[in-house]
């Protein structure tokens, strides 16, 4: 009978249930199998959502980023950077690396930011004669740059599920985040010297005048840094002054956001944030699960008989997160796979912290890498360019992320340097 169940559940999953139908049912098949009440999974779920005080967070960022995709925040941010950059190399695509780090930073959706920018960077990048297929390869990898970038939702979905804290995973993702723009800015102005794209000298008026434009949605990424790192504010307070000042910016300052389209904002915010938290509710009841039946002390118990160094480890983990990012979105991929790695990597004696943001990274690649990334294909329709096109532009891109990657495994430091210098708690 437990069999059969098994079999019908993952035949569900083949055709297309949605993620929580599925893990909500195995976790039901594997308690019903140890012959546990179904209420302890109900009471996981109460027990886990309690202790987790910052669980409000979620939908107060997520509501932020809702807020600057829906302005024309982008807009403002492009045309400073291209003021301050426009002196260098390969400025328009440092400046749509920066652009699309700051928005998916904030909406966690790397969809978003290329359906939102596409529009805006690509026939200026064209413009600007940088080549059709760097440009496509540019945006596609670009859509996922700020996952790593506080207020990232996925960074919080990570501290949760593996419970971390929150505000050392933000302050861990700032310098590895830092590292893959400047590779990619590297390369850009590499491309950008071969092809002789223009250049402008900077004029102080233009730069000011761009700066005081956007000063005040400059604030808020520097403000939740500087929060961050001195410990001034708690993350909470920092959600709620962030959510309340964009609002009021948005609407009143810069009046981008008419007041009757907030509510249709925050339906569209809360669907979402909604499906998360049901997802992160079943996913919780599998864990307890899997924990209840050992399943990942079985697999690391395999896994070491094979494998007995940490390097060897991280080569595996990395190979296998890649696959995982190609397969799954990366809320699902943190809720199935985090519980099972977690235990593991601690007895390789990896920082937790650290395995996130190795763990986050490889996904955001995982984003644009062929076969079935999903930004590939959100490039394809919002592009109108074929698929094999856009696998072959986005290779160079990701074979730079993958340096970056293996820069971010094995230089612990770059994400733990912060949390040690600051005492981040």
């Amino acid at each position: 009978m437990i069999i059969f169940a098994i079999v019908f559940v993952a035949l569900m999953a083949i055709m297309g249930t949605p993620v929580f139908i599925v893990i909500s049912a195995f976790a039901i098949i594997g308690f019903l199998a140890e012959g546990i009440p179904l209420a302890a999974i109900v009471v996981d779920v109460y027990n886990h959502f309690a202790n987790t005080p910052l669980l409000y967070t979620i939908p107060l960022f997520t509501f932020t980023g809702y807020l600057f995709a829906e302005s024309n925040a982008s807009v403002r941010i492009v045309d400073l950077s291209k003021t301050l950059l426009g002196w260098l190399p390969g400025s328009l695509a440092i400046v749509s690396l920066i652009t699309c780090a700051f928005l998916t930073a904030f909406t966690g959706a790397s969809g978003i930011t290329i359906i939102a920018l596409g529009g805006l960077l690509y026939p200026a990048l064209i413009k600007e004669l940088y080549p059709e297929k760097f440009s496509l390869g540019l945006l596609t990898s670009s859509g996922s740059l700020g996952l790593l970038f506080p207020p990232s939702l996925p960074l919080i979905f990570f501290a949760v599920i593996s419970e971390t804290s929150i505000t050392q995973l933000f302050a861990a993702g700032l310098m590895p985040g830092f590292l893959l723009i400047i590779i990619l800015s590297i390369y850009s102005i590499y491309i950008a010297k071969n092809k002789t794209t223009p250049t402008k000298s900077i004029n102080t008026k233009t730069v000011f005048n761009a700066f005081w434009t956007a000063k005040y949605e400059l604030i808020v990424p520097f403000a939740i840094m500087a929060g961050i790192i001195s410990g001034f504010v708690t993350l909470g307070e920092i959600a709620v002054l962030c959510v309340v000042y964009t609002f009021f910016i948005e609407t009143y300052i810069y009046k981008d956001i008419q007041i009757n389209r907030i509510f249709l904002i925050i339906k569209e915010c809360m669907i979402v944030v909604g499906g998360i938290l049901i997802i992160m509710g079943s996913a919780i009841g599998f864990t307890n699960y899997m924990i209840d039946a050992q399943i990942p002390m079985v697999v690391l118990e395999f896994m070491q008989d094979f494998i007995s160094s940490p390097f060897v480890f991280l080569i595996a983990l990395n190979i296998f997160l890649l696959i995982i990012g190609c397969i799954l979105d990366i809320y699902s991929a943190i809720l199935v796979i985090v519980p099972l790695i977690v235990p593991i990597a601690e007895s390789y004696g990896i920082n937790i912290v650290h395995l996130g943001i190795i763990f986050l990274t490889n996904l955001e690649i995982g984003y644009s890498t062929p076969p079935v990334g999903m930004n590939l294909f959100i490039s394809c329709l919002r592009f109108n360019k074929s698929v094999i096109f856009l696998y072959k532009a986005s290779v160079p891109f990701i074979i730079l992320l993958l340096i970056g990657l293996m820069i971010i495994t094995y230089v612990p430091q770059l994400s733990l340097g912060l949390i040690e210098i600051f005492n981040i708690k």
